[in-house]
């Protein structure tokens, strides 16, 4: 019975992660051709909505959001809330078929509340379907299959605006039904998941308490995101989580974006978009993989080495684009000058090294978040989407003003202070043996 009830986790983790591939196959490409899109509306339809002001107001609600998720995820439960909030994602994306400026807004609106149910519903699901054995394994395989999301949608847009310099209406209707139908089908396999059944052995129930023990009333699950919220182990590492929305900003939406903008590529600029997207892609995938087939080896010697990995990873991607790309690409068509000649192959390069690092920031929060905390899961992940978004906010915000340089100088700063932050929590629990974490 009890290897029954272990297949029926893991291919929770399975279906979890497809379902989420063509969520976010829908929504991950939406977001990062958003800018490029709107650009093209306001030149042939007089269109007046931002894309940088869209996203900044979907995070700024999906922060306040994260608040009330644990409360509506304990209300109605993991796998309603997702398939509740891939619906708002769906719409959002819909949106797009016909640009307008009050759609827009009110979608960004809908799909931040929307988001903040899925992702706190999501590492509640996520925990109950893994222990400390198997949460490294499982974080590492979700994100390998949800970041091949990053593939499809932009391979699609490289095709289609590889030498255009606008993106018509026609291409924008055909992108955009293709969008919504796979974000359509990623909530549909939602209904996929199966409740992982309790067997009567204390081992089991000890491998997964979550499942055994979950807020008693929504107010409570309120209340322990408040209280977790206030340790000194939390406050350490909402430095990192603060760092991921930044670099989630950066990476989703203000570099494709100044990649598009790069009037040094010619024509070829919309459609390296789309190629950009698509080695982001592969670095989140590669990562995602590698770092799923290394779980023992991180249960032994920490996650900590990981982490730096992907540290440097983005300090050498920063590096590149801060060569590679003229200081106001992120607000404009430009010809300004770079410090070396704009380099095709080094932007995808680029590309490749922001998705690998960011993947390895998020499997090990994964892993970590859910074995710190297996009776709090819907609190911790809440915390941790409501610093990401917070941060992601503020990113799109600035983005509209900031040259690259001043962007790449916050990225550098808050990654290495959130990198600290994190290694310190993982040192401060070295001395707990890595086959269980005691919960703070």
């Amino acid at each position: 019975m009890a290897d029954g009830y272990f297949d029926l986790r893991f291919y929770n983790i399975i279906v979890l992660g497809i379902s989420f591939m063509l969520i976010f196959t829908a929504f991950q490409t939406c977001s990062m051709v958003e800018k490029t899109v709107l650009d093209s509306a306001a030149k042939n339809e007089n269109f007046t909505g931002n894309g940088y002001t869209s996203l900044g107001i979907l995070y700024a609600v999906f922060s306040i959001s994260n608040w009330a998720a644990p409360s509506f995820v304990c209300f109605a439960g993991p796998r309603v809330s997702m398939f509740v909030g891939s619906l708002f994602y769906f719409l959002f994306v819909l949106s797009f078929l016909k640009p307008m400026v009050w759609s827009l807004y009110l979608g960004s609106v809908l799909v931040g509340f929307g988001a903040a149910i899925l992702w706190t519903a999501q590492g509640t699901f996520f925990t109950i379907n893994s222990d400390s054995q198997t949460s490294a394994r499982n974080s590492g395989i979700f994100w390998a299959l949800s970041q091949c999301s990053l593939l499809f949608g932009n391979l699609y847009c490289y095709f289609v605006f590889k030498g255009q310099s606008t993106i018509t209406d026609t291409e924008r209707t055909n992108l955009f039904l293709a969008l919504s139908a796979a974000g359509l089908a990623g909530s549909l396999c939602l209904l996929a998941l199966r409740r992982p059944r309790i067997v009567s052995s204390d081992d089991a129930l000890n491998l997964n308490a979550s499942v055994a023990r979950s807020p008693d009333t929504p107010l409570t699950a309120l209340k322990k995101a408040f209280a977790l919220m206030k340790t000194k182990e939390v406050l350490l590492l909402c430095l990192m989580f603060a760092y991921t929305g930044l670099e989630m900003t950066f990476y989703s939406g203000v570099y494709g974006t100044s990649v598009s903008h790069n009037l040094h590529f010619g024509n070829n600029a919309n459609g390296l978009l789309g190629i950009s997207g698509i080695f982001i892609g592969v670095g989140e995938i590669v990562g995602g993989g590698f770092f799923g087939m290394m779980a023992k080896k991180t249960n032994k010697h920490g996650r900590d080495p990981i982490i730096v990995l992907g540290y440097v990873a983005h300090i050498v991607a920063f590096y590149i684009v801060f060569l590679n790309l003229p200081a106001s690409s992120p607000i404009e068509d430009t010809l300004g000058p770079t410090y070396i000649t704009s380099n095709e192959y080094l932007a995808i390069v680029a590309s490749f090294l922001l998705g690998f690092g960011d993947s390895s920031f998020n499997t090990q929060i994964y892993s970590l978040i859910g074995t710190m905390f297996p009776e709090d899961s819907s609190a911790g992940f809440a915390i941790f989407k409501f610093m990401q978004s917070v941060t992601a906010a503020v990113g799109f915000y600035y983005s509209n003003v900031l040259l690259l340089q001043w962007q790449l100088l916050i990225l550098v700063i808050s990654g290495t202070v959130g990198i600290a932050g994190f290694i310190l929590v993982e040192w401060g629990i070295a001395h707990v043996t890595r086959s269980g974490y005691e919960q703070i």
